[in-house]
């Protein structure tokens, strides 16, 4: 009998890789799990929570309308407050414990950067990231999927209009000392370079710094006509009021991390004047036609405030993620729901914006983008048509 049991459990030991090979993590026959971290109480926050509200809203939505071949979405978020400690230990419950199928929305740049190796080699997608770096979609991977102009296009394409257009000659630079700033003024400084030019002067800070009166001293003293920020929201303002504070009256130019409404807001028009490229232009809260005007009715019932940018944002991206599943069939894998991504051809959002595509060597959505200012405490475009380079 002894022996009978020994033989049947190294049985069960060899025969258990095999029926966890067969199962698919994240999916049952009635249900996907579907996880998220991102900053819901960090300097970010005002990004991340906007964000992750509407991927649970467009979810409850799927779900409501009896989920997608018989499954409904479990959503799981946590938060990192903007924090890569945080993030990895965030990322390693969902994958580990919660077992998700995929990663949605995870906010940061060096968060996504720090968590994505394990991520991918565990089989887990990561989609639609909240941030615009391009290590979210290059170098390529079948499981990495980036939504719009990553900052590298959005700088490059801005640095190339300001020069070209506006006459430019002294640029100089103000970032994050993170993998978020590099990246944008790596954009800044390869349009520059492919012009003969390059940064007149440039500063470093951390995300949580606040006093950047002697940054800005410096800047002035090299006399910049153009200064490009590798910043997010508050740090955004920050440094905009510290340079408007002297009287400098220099043209500021953001990119998508500081295109939000609270920066366009700030009391006392601070703010007036200031420049940001954006991957789309933010119309959700103001828009005419009767999708928008749905959409920004239902979130504010929900949540109790109009949607910013990064809500719009996280609409289209989940939009796109529940028509990947769609598209996956009833037989959902993390094949079939790749496949089910690169079969999105000429796909449109409610706002307006950029035509998304993706293919099986393109998984990035597109590349396009718009410059905008604020005027009058709010965002305007300056052009409906997008700039590039």
């Amino acid at each position: 009998m002894r022996k009978g049991l020994i033989a049947a459990a190294l049985a069960a030991c060899i025969a258990a890789p095999a029926m966890a090979a067969d199962a698919v993590r994240g999916v049952t026959d009635t249900e996907v799990v579907i996880g998220t971290y991102t900053d819901l109480s960090g300097v970010t926050a005002m990004w991340g929570v906007n964000n992750s509200n509407v991927w649970r809203m467009v979810f409850d939505e799927t779900n409501a309308a009896g989920g997608i071949a018989g499954r409904k979405i479990k959503y799981i978020v946590e938060d990192n407050q903007y924090q890569i400690p945080r993030s990895v230990q965030a990322a390693n419950k969902l994958i580990n414990k919660d077992n998700v199928f995929m990663m949605v929305a995870n906010g940061g740049t060096p968060m996504n950067n720090a968590t994505m190796p394990d991520q991918l080699a565990k089989g887990v997608p990561n989609m639609f990231p909240l941030t615009s770096a391009r290590s979210m979609y290059e170098p390529f991977h079948h499981l990495k999927f980036g939504l719009a102009a990553s900052y590298y296009d959005q700088m490059r394409s801005g640095v190339k209009y300001f020069v070209q257009q506006r006459g430019k000659k002294t640029v100089c630079g103000m970032s994050q000392d993170s993998d978020f700033g590099r990246d944008v003024m790596d954009g800044a400084k390869d349009q520059l370079k492919a012009m003969n030019m390059s940064l007149a002067a440039e500063t470093l800070h951390k995300a949580t710094d606040t006093d950047f009166s002697a940054s800005v001293a410096r800047l002035q003293e090299a006399k910049c006509d153009l200064i490009l920020l590798g910043t997010i929201t508050r740090d955004t303002i920050q440094i905009v009021s510290s340079v408007r504070k002297i009287g400098w009256n220099v043209d500021m130019l953001g990119q998508a991390a500081s295109y939000d409404e609270a920066v366009a807001e700030v009391p006392g028009g601070v703010t007036e004047g200031f420049y940001s490229m954006a991957p789309t232009i933010f119309v959700a809260a103001t828009g005419s036609s009767p999708e928008m005007k749905a959409f920004a009715e239902k979130y504010k019932k929900q949540f109790g405030k109009d949607p910013n940018f990064a809500a719009q944002f996280g609409y289209m991206a989940a939009n796109l993620v529940v028509q990947g599943l769609k598209n996956a069939g009833k037989n959902l894998t993390t094949d079939s729901f790749v496949a089910g991504m690169e079969q999105i051809k000429d796909w449109h959002d409610i706002f307006g914006s950029p035509v998304m595509n993706f293919s099986a060597t393109k998984h990035q959505g597109s590349s396009d983008s718009f410059l905008c200012v604020v005027k009058h405490g709010h965002w305007e475009a300056v052009s409906t048509t997008a700039v590039s380079y």
